[in-house]
């Protein structure tokens, strides 16, 4: 379903969130003026209606300037194939939030204690000198500790070899593959660093949904729509 605002240079927050596991929505929610151009109800964040929904967006001349999101394979996939020139910024609280959950609260090993530091200021950086020196450190940390890294365990009787310390390998690797598309807001301070607008929002939603517990997926989707329709309706109000 479409519900299309004119709006120059949309800063877009896209995500998605679960009902019950068997029922996905999913927004793509204009930042500035707190509008959502278009949602989807489907069963998962699938690369071929992410395409579809994104050319459906173009095809109704929304301008997009920039897509914020939590970095989902396919949605990557989807913003390189229907619109490769919009700026792309990664979620940094999503980054900083898995490194954190992969790092535990209190890390065995020295490099994780550093590398859970560094994650630990991401939220925090306002300025290009800033994101030089977050850089700086985390170039620094890997230097010191790539071996560690890499280091892999052998099982004999496989013949299989894996990473001895993967979730701290795995932190790095995350920020390592999303850090050209980290600091896009500090270009453009329209685009949003997070999308912690759209969590706000489906949180909301959750909360009212919780009040009518029971509900079948066909009255849930309904329950969606209308709830996505005022919203919407409830800004045209005050453009």
């Amino acid at each position: 379903m479409l519900s299309v605002y004119p709006s120059e240079r949309v800063n877009l927050l896209i995500d998605g969130t679960y009902s019950n596991n068997d029922l996905c929505l999913i927004l793509y929610r204009d930042n500035t003026i707190k509008f959502t151009q278009l949602y989807r109800l489907t069963t998962g964040e699938w690369y071929e209606e992410l395409k579809e929904d994104l050319e459906n967006l173009l095809a109704l001349q929304v301008q997009i300037e920039s897509i914020t999101c939590d970095g989902h394979k396919s949605l990557l996939k989807a913003v390189k194939k229907v619109c490769p020139h919009v700026i792309l910024q990664r979620c940094v609280v999503h980054i900083q939030r898995m490194c954190r959950i992969w790092l535990t609260i209190r890390p065995k090993t020295i490099p994780g204690l550093e590398l859970r530091s560094i994650v630990s200021k991401l939220h925090t950086i306002k300025t290009p000198i800033e994101r030089d020196n977050w850089i700086v450190s985390l170039v620094q940390w890997h230097d010191r500790h790539k071996d560690f890294i890499n280091e892999k365990s052998y099982q004999l009787i496989t013949g299989r070899y894996w990473y001895k310390h993967k979730l701290v390998r795995r932190s790095f690797m995350v920020i390592r593959k999303a850090l050209p598309q980290m600091f896009q807001y500090l270009d453009n301070d329209r685009v949003p660093k997070s999308t912690n607008g759209l969590e706000s929002f489906f949180g909301h939603l959750k909360g009212h949904l919780a009040v009518h517990r029971g509900l079948s997926i066909k009255h849930r989707k309904n329950f969606i729509q209308w709830y996505l329709y005022f919203k919407n309706a409830s800004r045209s109000e005050f453009s």
